[in-house]
């Protein structure tokens, strides 16, 4: 039962990431919105190396004939939900009004509590998977934790309130998807853990490729490029590693 201690072990590391996250923004809010473009950037290195160089081939060794449908539905349900959510949402942290930051908060929980299934999913695989995908996953957690926590407050909560629901939404749901999902998927077939593997190779594709690099390429830093250029090193030496 190494597996699900790892599991919940990384989904609590995202946690405390998020909390991070929050708090720095909160207390640090002029350093904390220069360095966050860095972690996207980074993160997003991570993310997109990590699915293509091992979790992709590995998902498509467990399922080759199933795996390419649930790849292209992991990403299309990511984008889907991430579409609809934006139809609440100005894309302008600033001009966030009344309810629509509370329903973007409630948006981003459901992201964070698929995040949780993912970690159960990958670790399901084996700990050399589940650390690959933990590993970008975490790293994206800090700009999610500072995100959500300015779009509470920009839509007129305080700092009080503003930290208290960013955490519950963005970081206490990722071990709780973790929790109640891998006692169902921790014994699942071979040929089925492929398919959501696959499915979870395909989320990870639109968080690095989709959500995270077009945002920081919004920002335009300066050694944005430099931050994605050592997220893609980085993982493919933790990968030779292995081999």
């Amino acid at each position: 039962m190494v597996e699900p201690f790892w599991a919940v072990v990384a989904s609590l590391l995202a946690c405390l990431t998020t909390t991070i996250g929050i708090y720095t923004i909160r207390k640090y809010e002029e350093w904390g919105k220069k360095s966050v473009t860095y972690f996207m950037c980074f993160a997003s290195g991570v993310l997109i190396s990590v699915s293509f160089l091992h979790i992709i081939p590995e998902s498509f060794k467990m399922n080759v004939s199933a795996a390419p449908i649930f790849l292209l539905a992991g990403y299309l349900f990511l984008h889907v939900t991430n579409r609809l959510l934006s139809g609440y949402v100005c894309d302008k942290v600033g001009s966030v009004k009344g309810s629509l930051g509370p329903i973007a908060a409630l948006g981003i929980s459901l992201h964070s509590f698929v995040d949780g299934i993912i970690y159960s999913v990958t670790f399901s695989v084996s700990v050399f998977t589940g650390t690959l995908a933990a590993f970008g996953m975490v790293l994206h957690e800090f700009p999610e934790g500072v995100v959500t926590f300015l779009l509470l407050l920009a839509s007129g909560l305080d700092k009080k309130k503003s930290t208290i629901y960013a955490f519950l939404a963005a970081a206490i749901s990722t071990p709780l998807g973790t929790l109640l999902s891998y006692p169902l998927i921790g014994n699942l077939e071979e040929s089925v853990l492929g398919a959501m593997l696959a499915f979870s190779a395909g989320a990870l594709l639109y968080v690095g490729a989709t959500h995270l690099l077009p945002e920081a390429e919004r920002e335009g830093k300066k050694y944005s490029i430099l931050a994605l250029a050592i997220g893609i090193l980085v993982a493919i030496l933790i990968i030779l590693s292995k081999s």
